[in-house]
């Protein structure tokens, strides 16, 4: 059942989705109200980001250091700045990152927004909680917007993300990842465990397209 509703996104949904985000779109979640480029992913139309935000919502935000790495449209930083968290979003999408600056100011809260490839540009520091909805499709990005939907070829993205990883936590961080039952999980552990991270699934959510799962990623007992 759940191939032929897939079937039927391909052939109806999609390309119905594809003409409406083509142009600006405003969006709201509780208070918060954002205005989302078509360069940029849309928390409306797919789930993960908010299956992970209601996973956020549950840790305690306030006072902690908050990094969000492919923030995009940036409702999980505004969400964890609102409850009083000290928030870096980055993104490497300069649109996204224009809309984020903007999004801040619409709903009255202060951002670091860092225009970053991963960690390439983000001053090493120790984060309270790293959240990341990361890219996992295997195919090279080549526009702006690939970047939301594709970790290259060989999953590239996942291998520089838990070479990086390292330095910007400590004993205590909560590093979060949510990826779907579409994607190449034993890829990204392989990658994991290749620079001495270990991963538990924390939680699970069904919907008519996916399944999607949220892990929590740990040093591991072996030093690299």
């Amino acid at each position: 059942m759940q191939r032929i509703i897939k079937r039927l996104v391909t052939l109806f949904y999609k390309p119905f989705l594809a003409k409406y985000l083509s142009s600006e779109r405003s969006y709201s979640y509780g208070n918060i109200r954002l205005v989302i480029p078509p360069e940029v992913f849309h928390p409306g139309f797919f789930f993960s980001t908010r299956f992970l935000l209601r996973y956020i919502a549950r840790q305690p935000l306030d006072q902690q250091a908050f990094l969000e790495l492919g923030a995009g449209n940036g409702l999980m930083s505004i969400f964890a700045a609102v409850k009083g968290a000290s928030v870096t979003a980055t993104d490497i999408n300069p649109v996204a990152i224009e809309q984020l600056k903007k999004n801040q100011v619409q709903n009255k809260v202060t951002l670091e927004v860092i225009h970053s490839d991963l960690f390439d540009n983000i001053p090493v520091k120790a984060y309270d909680i790293i959240a990341v909805n990361p890219p996992y499709f295997k195919k090279d990005p080549v526009t702006p917007i690939d970047h939301a939907w594709y970790c290259g070829k060989n999953g590239e993205y996942f291998d520089r993300f838990f070479k990086g990883l390292g330095a910007y936590t400590n004993d205590g961080s909560l590093v979060l990842m949510v990826l779907s039952d579409g994607c190449d999980l034993e890829m990204i552990e392989g990658y994991a465990q290749k620079y001495g991270w270990s991963w538990r699934q924390v939680s699970t959510r069904k919907n008519w397209m996916e399944t999607l799962f949220i892990y929590e990623i740990d040093r591991n007992s072996l030093t690299f």
